[in-house]
């Protein structure tokens, strides 16, 4: 028996007898609501969309079957958890598109976070060691720019109602659809209301399940190496140079799988190829084990037991109770492997890059009821050392960390508005680099040092400091020395948009000032030069930083926030001002009550009708929308 009543906002409250029917009515919800995003994802996990760049380069990964091989190892439990959602998925679906296979959601869920590991940074960096040397660092994403996630949580102690809060915002690319659905899961056994993946059972990253609440942030981890592998065609199909000479390979109609992992560039007629090695494809598993004890947590322990069975992508985790206890943990599984394996591309043929085991114990802590903890994708010290090598910017961590210290009384509305935070922590060292300048005819360089630092959307200082770091990025592109980086490693469509040089440069602009002379350039000049370029900037930020959505277009709202701004609506800087990747849901989870905090997602709870932007308005004014009104059917 399932009961589905939905608020104010179309958000579906999935009543159900057991937990089966409630994964069951979640399903038949999320195809009520979505019919079309759920059949563009079934065709994008399985290389049948119609897009032949995209199509061949899923096929390749191997996405579907080792999501087959996955679900074939799921505990029985588990994997009728997920029989009751495709049932439920394909009887909302009733034909008007293709059914889902019992494996569907896994695969799903491994093209959520296809391009979400090392693979374009490991392409990255060996290309830009071949050109650069060691100063290919200065184009890494440490101090880049990098946007991820935010979390953040305080003991009971520093709360008005004497319970936790906490709070956060995961920060992807903006699609049309959403990615994430707001949804409450409620049977006998469980009463959670969370953001699910859009074609995914359950609530996994972000959730308040009456007694417990938690969120996550991408922890940036390592668990990716891609391999240079020699390759041959003989009478019995294609080998491949190993460590111990050339070994047989699995093929498939367009796919090859060496012993490292499916060969997603090259081929055996070119000789070569570059093999993929993912943590969930060696295991076999994806982690939807965590599922069901994640859904029926009711303390932080509880939650952080469940994401014992987590695999990837790997979490800095924040999870707080009515008890009081506050814990965080990194989750996943980070392999163990000589460190070259964790800077590039590595020969497939040396056995010196070979993975040995993993990484058994990964950071984790208690916070005292008078602490605090904030997480944002950064470096935390000597331990991220093990888990990655390259981590976002410092920048949003400390302005939380910030907004929050020696703060008491802490309530919902006030973690509210830390995500309408604006303040851009790099403006000073831009500022200072064009004091020394001389003022331009347009008055550019005076409008930025005038400037308050804050990525206001009605911001004319804003305005200019965006033109300006455009040209600049821009005219660091051009110059000779990066040149050859334009040529990619692999020049593969779908990976071109993270292999983009002036996209990186633009990303990795405070690197490169703090460096002074990088790569032997006049910096002072370029950035003297680029103030007239970005002569007849236009008047405010939110002109050009707009909410641009991949799929389905919705009104180009302004927008206020940046890269490295709390407020995460991030840009190309040197590429485009428009919006393209962003926080794509913000919630405040409040102990005391679940109904005092609130969340809120950029494009609604439906691809269709009258919730499919009715809160977008809410979501680019930083505002929050309850998360248990009224239900209105």
């Amino acid at each position: 028996m399932v009961v589905l009543h939905r608020d104010a906002y179309g958000v579906p409250h999935v009543h159900g007898a057991t937990v089966l029917d409630v994964a069951r009515g979640h399903g038949a919800a999320t195809a009520e609501d979505r019919p079309t995003q759920l059949d563009l994802l079934r065709r994008r996990a399985t290389g049948t969309t119609g897009d032949a760049a995209w199509d061949r380069f899923v096929r390749r990964t191997c996405l579907a079957d080792d999501a087959v091989r996955a679900h074939a190892r799921l505990r029985p439990e588990t994997a009728a958890f997920v029989a009751a959602y495709v049932e439920g998925v394909n009887g909302g679906l009733a034909g008007r598109h293709a059914a889902w296979e019992p494996w569907t959601p896994l695969a799903v869920f491994g093209v959520h976070h296809l391009l979400f590991g090392s693979l374009p940074g490991k392409l990255w960096n060996a290309r830009a060691r071949e050109v650069l040397g060691d100063d290919a660092r200065l184009l890494s994403r440490e101090g880049g720019g990098l946007s991820g996630s935010n979390a953040w949580a305080v003991g009971g102690a520093r709360t008005a109602t004497g319970f936790p809060l906490v709070g956060g915002d995961p920060h992807r690319a903006l699609e049309s659809p959403s990615i994430y659905q707001q949804v409450r899961l409620i049977c006998d056994e469980l009463d959670v209301a969370g953001f699910a993946f859009v074609g995914v059972p359950g609530v996994q990253h972000f959730a308040h399940a009456g007694e417990v609440a938690w969120a996550i942030t991408n922890a940036v981890a390592d668990n990716q190496d891609v391999y240079s592998e020699r390759l041959r065609r003989v009478a019995g199909g294609v080998e491949a140079l190993g460590p111990d000479g050339w070994e047989p390979t699995e093929e498939g109609e367009g796919w090859l799988r060496t012993r490292r992992g499916p060969v997603v560039a090259g081929s055996a007629e070119e000789g070569w190829g570059l093999s993929l090695r993912t943590a969930s494809s060696v295991l076999g598993d994806l982690g939807f084990d965590a599922f069901l004890p994640l859904l029926r947590a009711r303390s932080a322990a509880d939650v952080m037991a469940a994401l014992d069975g987590w695999v990837e992508p790997v979490n800095n985790v924040v999870a707080a109770d009515r008890g009081g206890d506050v814990r965080y943990r990194v989750a996943g599984r980070v392999p163990l492997r000589p460190d070259a394996n964790r800077h590039g591309v590595v020969a497939a043929s040396d056995p010196g890059t070979q993975w040995h085991g993993w990484l058994d114990t990964l950071p984790a802590h208690a916070v005292p009821p008078e602490g605090q903890v904030v997480t944002a994708n950064e470096r935390r010290g000597p331990e991220s050392d093990a888990i990655g090598t390259e981590f976002a910017a410092p920048h949003r961590a400390r302005r939380i960390a910030a907004l929050l210290d020696g703060r008491t009384g802490l309530t919902a509305a006030a973690f509210a508005e830390i995500h309408g935070d604006t303040l851009l922590l790099t403006a000073p060292l831009m500022q200072d680099l064009l004091r020394p300048v001389a003022p331009d005819p347009a008055g550019v360089r005076d409008a930025i040092l005038a400037w308050d630092g804050r990525m206001d959307a009605t911001s004319p200082g804003a305005a200019a400091f965006a033109a300006w770091r455009a040209a600049f990025a821009r005219r660091i592109a051009a110059e000779p020395v990066l040149a050859p980086l334009a040529r990619p490693l692999v020049d593969e469509p779908v990976l071109r948009p993270w292999l983009d040089l002036t996209a990186h440069v633009g990303l990795a602009l405070e690197t490169l000032v703090r460096a002074g002379a990088p790569f032997g350039l006049d910096l002072a000049a370029l950035a003297a030069a680029a103030l007239a370029d970005a002569a007849g900037h236009p008047a405010t930020w939110g002109e050009t930083h707009v909410v641009v959505p991949v799929g389905e277009p919705v009104p180009p709202v302004p927008l206020s926030g940046d890269n490295d701004c709390v407020r995460c609506t991030g840009s190309l800087p040197g590429v485009t001002d428009a919006c393209a990747r962003a926080s794509v849901a913000r919630y405040v989870w409040d102990l005391a009550d679940r109904d005092g905090g609130g969340w809120v997602v950029p494009l609604g709870a439906a691809e269709h009708g009258a919730h499919r932007t009715d809160q977008l308005d809410a979501w680019a004014a930083a505002e929050l929308v309850p998360i248990t009104g009224p239900d209105v059917r």
